[in-house]
Order: structure tokens, then sequence, then C-alpha cells
């Protein structure tokens, strides 16, 4: 039976919600899975994927076959670089402490880049309800001057006080 990873739509039309599933290839889109590997969610930025790593490399060790879109959250969680130091440890070329290691270090790194990316967002998010606030002030402060009647006598009685 030929199994693939692969996306299963939820969420309403317009708010897509993806179950990243193990399914038969013969299944339908939105059918019958043999197990839920995790979920992803494009509307949120970045976006969220909640994965179980060693689900899916049992799933690939045995021979399922991601999509094109499957395989790009797999890589982006992992899950492609543990199986492929799996694979070293079991010829032999790594120790399984030192595949650990590896895999640690590159998804602490990812992290960072993740949290990176999160700040800026926030940043970015901050600067321009500050812009939006400065803008709302000066547009408020103009239309303030323009309801107040401007008084023009006072400096004309001060200009014929000096000439006396």
């Amino acid at each position: 039976m030929p199994v693939k990873i692969r996306l299963q739509r939820h969420g309403k039309k317009g708010k897509p919600y993806y179950w990243i599933v193990a399914a038969d290839a013969r299944a339908k889109r939105d059918g019958k899975y043999l197990e839920k590997l995790g979920a992803y969610n494009p509307n949120t930025n970045p976006a969220t994927i909640d994965l179980n790593v060693d689900g899916a490399v049992t799933w690939l060790e045995n021979g399922a076959q991601p999509t094109d879109t499957a395989k790009a959250i797999l890589s982006y969680k992992g899950v492609l670089l543990k199986k492929h130091l799996k694979g070293g440890v079991t010829k032999g070329a790594l120790t399984e402490e030192q595949a650990e290691a590896k895999f640690t270090a590159w998804l602490e790194e990812k992290e960072g880049k993740v949290g990176a990316k999160t700040d800026g967002l926030a940043k970015a998010e901050a600067d321009a309800k500050a812009k939006a606030f400065e803008a709302e002030k000066a547009a408020n402060e103009a239309r303030i001057a323009a309801a107040t009647p401007v008084v023009e006598d006072a400096p004309a009685e001060e200009a014929s006080n000096e000439e006396e």
C-alpha cells in the first residue's frame, strides 16, 4: 500500500487550517488517513506548525513519500535532518549521542531565527502603531486649530499702545 505524507484541509472558506497526515495514496484529500502527525496553520505570521517529529521519521523510514508542500514543512521542522542523522547512526558513521547533539544544535539555531523574525514583526507593528498615533495627533491638532476663532484685535491693540 503506497503511503503519502500530505496535508488534509480543514477550516472555513478563506481561512485554511491543515492537518499533516500519513494516508493511503488512493484515499481522498480530506478522506481516511492512517495517522495524524501534526497541524499547520498558514494564517499566522510566521505560520504555526505542530508536528510529531518522531512519528514522521518513522513513516519516512517505512517508505512514506511526502508531497511537495509536506516535504517543505518536514524540512522546516527538521524531520528530514533527523532521518538523515538516523541513517548515519545505522551505518556507523555517528553515535546516537552525536546525532542527537547535532539535531538539538540545529533546533536551537532554527528557534533563534524564528524568534528573530517574530521580534522583527512585533517591532514593525509597534512602529506602525506609533506612526499612526502621531499622524492622528497631528490631524487632531490641525482640526482644533481650524475650529478655534483667531482673535486679531489683541495684536492690533498692542501695536497702537506701542505707538503712543
